[in-house]
């Protein structure tokens, strides 16, 4: 639990302030309230508020009336949720409650027009945008379909680590599986050392904990590996076969933060599949011919 806005009446009063305005603006018709013909209150009620965010209506009061009330993340994610916040909002939202979001948006600040575009410049060249957690946040159409179908991951789903651990045509596209694990682990322990008190990599933490042996194994060995260096690395891709590829980061900002991830061919076979493979994601390749290129 952490205490809202501590030692901060200003940013208490802002915080109330906006919640205020943020609940007058919702009509009741879209949260699927009924309106009432005696409604008065512009927008919801308060206790429609605590209503939809399963929080009590005396302590979502106190919380509007600005009192040094404590307050958790996942409280104030529903709250969000209730008052139909959008990115810029909610991120508003928890800076003045001086917490952290569990949920952070999808939407990588680092994924600019620009960076989308190079992405599909790259064309065969599988290629994606992770932040430090190991989140795909952007990728093209290649690398869509280099370790399995990334399209049809649910967004959440879509994590280096989450993926290697638990989705069975990731761990079979992964040639040497156990010592990509245990480097994959060692890297995400490093990467959280910044991050310990985080909500969202608390959550992914026991997440791969609870769902997978193999990574309770592999963490308990407390192994720890900085950097992202170049190596070269074999992928078994389930549609053309056996690819030779140079495994590069380009860091989008601080070193610890968003980076291009590429697969470059070491050698022409290798490139000559990766072609087929941009169109068999492109749509551009019969399905006869996408199942003789499976059979390969």
């Amino acid at each position: 639990m952490t205490t809202v806005a501590p030692g901060s009446d200003v940013r208490r009063h802002e915080l109330a302030e906006f919640l205020r305005t943020r609940r007058e603006r919702i009509t009741p018709e879209q949260v699927g309230l009924v309106r009432g013909p005696r409604r008065r209150t512009p927008g919801l009620r308060r206790e429609e508020v605590a209503h939809l965010s399963s929080v009590g209506v005396t302590w979502y009061t106190w919380l509007e009336q600005a009192r040094d009330i404590q307050v958790s993340a996942q409280v104030l994610d529903a709250v969000a949720r209730a008052l139909l916040l959008d990115v810029s909002e909610r991120e508003h939202l928890f800076a003045l409650a001086g917490s952290l979001d569990p949920v952070p948006p999808a939407v990588c600040p680092s994924v600019t027009p620009a960076v989308r575009a190079m992405l599909d410049q790259l064309g065969h060249i599988p290629a994606c945008v992770q932040n430090s957690r190991y989140d795909i946040v952007a990728y093209n159409a290649t690398y869509g379909q280099l370790l399995g179908d990334l399209d049809g991951k649910r967004p959440e789903e879509r994590n280096c680590m989450w993926l290697a651990f638990t989705d069975a045509q990731w761990r079979e596209s992964v040639v040497d599986l156990p010592s990509t694990h245990r480097l994959m682990a060692a890297r995400f322990r490093a990467a959280m050392a910044e991050h310990l008190a985080e909500p969202a990599w608390k959550t992914l933490l026991a997440r791969l904990e609870g769902a997978s042996a193999e990574f309770r194994e592999v963490w308990a060995r407390h192994e720890v590996v900085g950097g992202q260096l170049a190596k070269s690395k074999y992928i078994r891709n389930a549609h053309v076969g056996l690819l030779h590829l140079e495994h590069t980061n380009l860091w989008l900002g601080p070193r610890t933060g968003p980076r291009l991830v590429t697969y470059v061919p070491l050698d022409q076979r290798t490139r000559e599949r990766l072609e087929e493979l941009q169109r068999l994601a492109l749509g551009q390749v019969r399905p006869g011919a996408r199942m003789a290129a499976a059979a390969v």
